[in-house]
C-alpha cells in the first residue's frame, strides 16, 4: 500500500510518497520538480510509480506556487522565472540533506527528475550537485544562457516592459551561469540521464535539448546506455503517458 504525506521538509512543502510498509527505512530517493504555474500534486502519478517500485519519492511546490501561492499574475511570475529555478535548485540540496539526517534515504542512491521548469531545474542541479546519481528531464533546457537570452527577446517582441535596464539583465544572466550545463558538460561525469520533449513543443523548444543531446553524446563514449533522448513527433508541450512509464523504467534502471 502506498501512502501519501503533506508534510514540510526544509520549510518546503511536499508531499511525501512511500510504501506504508517501507515508511521507516533508508530507501533509494527520488525528488520531482513540477512545472512553471504547476504545483506538487499535479505530479502524484510519478510518485505513486515510483513508490510502488520501492523509491521513497518527494514531490515539493517550488516558490510562489501551490501552497507557496502568493496570488501573483502569471506576467509576475515570468518576471520571477529565474529566480525561482534558482531557488529550486536550492531546495534540492536542503530537502535531501533533511531527509539524509533522518535516516531516511540512501544518499548514494538519489534520482532527480522533472517537467518543464522542473526538467530546467533538473538540469541545472546536475552542473552543481555531484550525487545525483541518475537525472530525467522531461521537456526542460540545459541552455540557460540561451534560453534567457531568447525569453528577453521574445517579451521585447511582444512588447512586455521589463523592468531592468540591459546592464541589470547581465548581471542576472551571470548569476546562471554556473547551472548552465551546456558550458560545462563534463559536469555529467558519465551519469544516466533520460531526456524527452516532444517536437511539437511551443513553450520550451525541443530544438536545445536535442542540440545538447547530440553535444554531450560523445562523452558517453563507453557508456552509451547511460544516455537516452526520447522524441517523440507529435507530442506538445505536454508529457505523455510513455514518457513518463520510460521515467520509471531509467529510475528502476539506474537507482
Amino acid at each position: 500500500m502506498v501512502i501519501i504525506e503533506k508534510e514540510e521538509i526544509a520549510q518546503v512543502p511536499v508531499l511525501h510518497v512511500v510504501k506504508k510498509e517501507k515508511r521507516k527505512e533508508r530507501l533509494p530517493f527520488i525528488l520531482f520538480i513540477h512545472g512553471f504555474t504547476s504545483a506538487k500534486e499535479h505530479n502524484l502519478h510519478f510518485g505513486y510509480l515510483l513508490a510502488e517500485e520501492g523509491y521513497r519519492v518527494i514531490l515539493p511546490d517550488a516558490l510562489y506556487h501551490g501552497e507557496r501561492d502568493r496570488s501573483l499574475s502569471e506576467r509576475e511570475l515570468q518576471l520571477r522565472f529565474w529566480h525561482i529555478v534558482q531557488q529550486t535548485i536550492t531546495e534540492v540540496k536542503l530537502i535531501k540533506e533533511e531527509m539524509g539526517q533522518r535516516q531516511l534515504i540512501d544518499p548514494d542512491r538519489v534520482g532527480l527528475a522533472g517537467t518543464s521548469m522542473g526538467g530546467i531545474v533538473t538540469f541545472g542541479a546536475l552542473a552543481v550537485y555531484p550525487w545525483i546519481k541518475a537525472a530525467v528531464s522531461l521537456m526542460g533546457n540545459p541552455m540557460y544562457e540561451a534560453f534567457f537570452d531568447a525569453l528577453i527577446e521574445t517579451g521585447k517582441k511582444m512588447g512586455v516592459t521589463i523592468p531592468l535596464s540591459d546592464e541589470q539583465l547581465e548581471r542576472e544572466k551571470a548569476r546562471l551561469m554556473k547551472y548552465d550545463l551546456s558550458k560545462q558538460p563534463e559536469k555529467l561525469a558519465d551519469r544516466p540521464l533520460l531526456i524527452w520533449h516532444g517536437k511539437c513543443d511551443q513553450v520550451v523548444p525541443y530544438s536545445y535539448t536535442y542540440e545538447f543531446y547530440k553535444q554531450i553524446k560523445p562523452l558517453y563514449q563507453g557508456k552509451e546506455e547511460n544516455l537516452k533522448f526520447i522524441s517523440d513527433d507529435t507530442a506538445g508541450h505536454k508529457v505523455t503517458r510513455e514518457a513518463f512509464l520510460e521515467t520509471v523504467k531509467w529510475f528502476t534502471k539506474h537507482v
